[in-house]
């Protein structure tokens, strides 16, 4: 009887865990799909120049989305603020607010930052400069601008960036 017990307390256990993963992908899942909404990665034709109005079409696109969905999230983080400022009695519950208002801010202005870069990087596409190496001038590759569009240095030479970055900082 007690053998049956433990194989049973083993078959349990492992059902759990898989419940509990299978319940956190669809949460996942759902901050990626919201944060790429109707993105469809660019299909090179064959023979196709790098860069062409429709790669840069493309991009702009990219650029245009992620923008617009940084500056809704500032839109919701002021209402936020707004509607959940309040002045508690009790000093933990006071310093709980501040410290969530002070994340809240510091993730804010982390995004402002890139909202500015998103906008040079517009400006790149603007001006033909966007998807050359800043430091080498090959191109960055089409795959890698999906991935990061506003990346101005190829793999090779922004993992150079990275070494000597790491060689001199420790």
């Amino acid at each position: 009887m007690a053998a049956r017990a433990k194989a049973k307390t083993k078959a349990k256990k492992p059902a759990t865990k898989k419940t509990t993963k299978a319940s956190k992908k669809p949460a996942v899942r759902k901050a990626v799909d919201s944060q790429f909404r109707n993105f469809t990665p660019y299909e090179p034709k064959k023979n196709e120049q790098y860069m062409n109005e429709g790669q840069l079409a493309h991009f702009r696109q990219i650029l245009q989305n992620w923008r617009q969905q940084l500056m809704e999230e500032v839109d919701r983080t002021v209402h936020h603020m707004q509607d959940e400022a309040a002045n508690f009695p009790d000093p933990a519950d006071r310093a709980t607010q501040e410290e969530e208002f002070s994340i809240e801010l510091r993730t804010r202005d982390r995004e402002r930052k890139l909202i500015k870069k998103i906008d040079k990087t517009i400006d790149r596409l603007d001006a033909e400069d966007y998807g050359y190496c800043d430091t080498c001038g090959i191109e960055i590759g089409l795959r890698r601008l999906e991935a990061r569009p506003t990346a101005t240095q190829c793999v090779d030479c922004k993992a150079l960036d990275e070494i000597k970055e790491k060689q001199i900082l420790g």
